[in-house]
C-alpha cells in the first residue's frame, strides 16, 4: 500500500443511469490502476467485459431500496425522499464507512460503481469522509433514447419505453443536483469510445488520481485493447420510441443541458438554473399523470384486495400403515379387541 501522505485516499463514485457507459468507465479506470473492491458482479451477455461493480455494494443497495420500496429505475420524484430517509440512518453510514476502510488496506484509490448508487450519494459521501478519503464523482452521459433502447434490448420488458424514459429523467436530474456541491465531472459515453485518453486523463488530473497520472505504457496498451467502439451496440433515436410529447420534450431538454456540462466551462449558472426548472417541470408532469391515473390506481388496489385466496394444495393421503398391508382375510380372524389395541398402539384411533 502506498504512503497516505504521498497518495491520499480517494473514492471515485461512477454515477448515472444504467446502460449509459458506467461499466466501461469503471473498467477503464481499473486497467489504469484504480481498485474495484472484490468480489465483483460477474459478467453476462449484457456486459461481456464486466460491470466493475463490487458485489457487496450491489447487495447493500438492494437491501436499502427494498426497505424504501423503491426500484432501481424508479420514475417517482418522491422516491428520492424515501431513499433519503433510509440513507440517513447512522448504522448504514457506519457500515458503508467500515466497508470502505477495509478495502483501503489494498489500495488508496477505489472505484465504487453501481446503477443504484445515485439513490445513496449522500450516504457514500459521508462514508468516504469518515474513512479519511476524498469523494469525487464521475457521471456518465448518454442520450436517453439510446439508454432506453439499450434497456429494452437487454433487460426485462416489465417496464416500457415511457416508464424508462421517465426513469432516465428522474435519475439524471436528481443525480446532477445531488453532486452539485461536490468535486465532479461529466463524461459523454461516445467521447469515451471515440478517444478515451481525453476524458480519462482529464479527470485523472482534475481529481488528482495518481493511478491515472502515472499509468504505465503496459496499462495504457491494456486500455486500448479493452475499448471497442462496437460497445455502443444500440443507437436509437426518438423516432424509434413511442413517448408522449411532453415527456419527450422534458427528456430532450434535460439531455441538452446535461450534455453541456461535459464541455469545458459548461457548468454555468444559467445551465444549472435551467436544470432546476426541468426537474420541477418533471415533478409537475408526474403529479398530473398520477392525478389522471388515479381511478386506474384505485381499481388496481381494489382488484388486488378482492383477489380470491389461492386454492389450498391438496394434501396427499398418508401412506398405508402396517395394518393396511395385512390382507383382510388375515385381519378378520384377529379378535376385535386385539385389533383395536393394535390400532391404538400404532396411533390410529379408527
Amino acid at each position: 500500500m502506498s504512503e497516505p501522505e504521498k497518495y491520499p485516499r480517494t473514492v471515485l463514485f461512477v454515477a448515472g443511469a444504467g446502460r449509459s457507459g458506467t461499466s466501461t468507465m469503471a473498467g477503464l479506470l481499473r486497467l489504469l490502476g484504480l481498485h474495484v473492491p472484490q468480489p465483483e458482479v460477474v459478467p453476462d451477455e449484457s456486459n461481456p467485459k464486466g460491470f466493475g461493480e463490487p458485489q457487496w455494494v450491489v447487495d447493500f443497495h438492494d437491501r436499502l431500496l427494498a426497505e424504501a420500496n423503491v426500484t432501481v429505475s424508479d420514475s417517482r420524484p418522491s422516491a428520492w425522499f424515501e431513499t433519503g430517509r433510509v440513507a440517513t440512518r447512522e448504522p448504514e453510514r457506519i457500515l458503508a464507512a467500515e466497508w470502505l476502510e477495509g478495502h483501503f488496506a489494498d489500495h488508496d484509490e477505489l472505484i465504487v460503481k453501481d446503477p443504484r448508487l445515485s439513490w445513496f450519494l449522500g450516504l457514500w459521501r459521508i462514508a468516504a469522509i469518515r474513512s479519511g478519503a476524498t469523494p469525487v464523482f464521475a457521471t456518465m452521459l448518454r442520450s436517453p433514447a439510446e439508454v432506453v433502447g439499450s434497456k429494452q434490448k437487454y433487460y426485462s420488458t416489465r417496464f416500457g419505453e415511457v416508464s424508462r424514459t421517465a426513469a432516465w429523467v428522474n435519475m439524471m436530474l436528481h443525480t446532477e443536483r445531488a453532486t452539485r456541491d461536490s468535486d465532479r465531472a461529466f463524461v459523454r459515453y461516445h467521447d469515451l469510445l471515440a478517444d478515451w485518453t481525453v476524458p480519462l486523463f482529464s479527470i485523472g488530473e482534475q481529481f488528482g488520481l495518481t493511478s491515472v497520472q502515472t499509468a504505465s505504457a503496459i496499462d495504457i496498451r491494456k486500455v486500448h485493447q479493452f475499448i471497442d467502439p462496437t460497445l455502443r451496440r444500440v443507437a436509437n433515436t426518438w423516432d424509434d420510441l413511442s413517448v408522449p410529447p411532453r415527456l419527450r420534450e422534458i427528456a430532450e431538454e434535460s439531455w441538452h443541458e446535461l450534455d453541456s456540462l461535459a464541455d469545458p466551462g459548461g457548468e454555468t449558472p444559467e445551465v444549472l438554473a435551467r436544470l432546476d426548472e426541468l426537474r420541477a417541470a418533471y415533478a409537475d408532469l408526474y403529479e398530473e399523470s398520477e392525478a389522471l391515473a388515479q381511478s386506474s390506481i384505485i381499481a388496481s388496489k381494489r382488484k388486488g384486495a378482492r383477489s380470491p385466496a389461492p386454492a389450498a394444495t391438496p394434501v396427499p393421503p398418508p401412506p398405508p400403515g402396517l395394518a393396511d398391508r395385512i390382507p383382510h382375510s388375515v385381519r378378520r380372524v384377529v379378535p376385535a379387541g386385539l385389533r383395536r389395541g393394535l390400532r391404538k398402539a400404532l396411533g390410529r384411533e379408527r
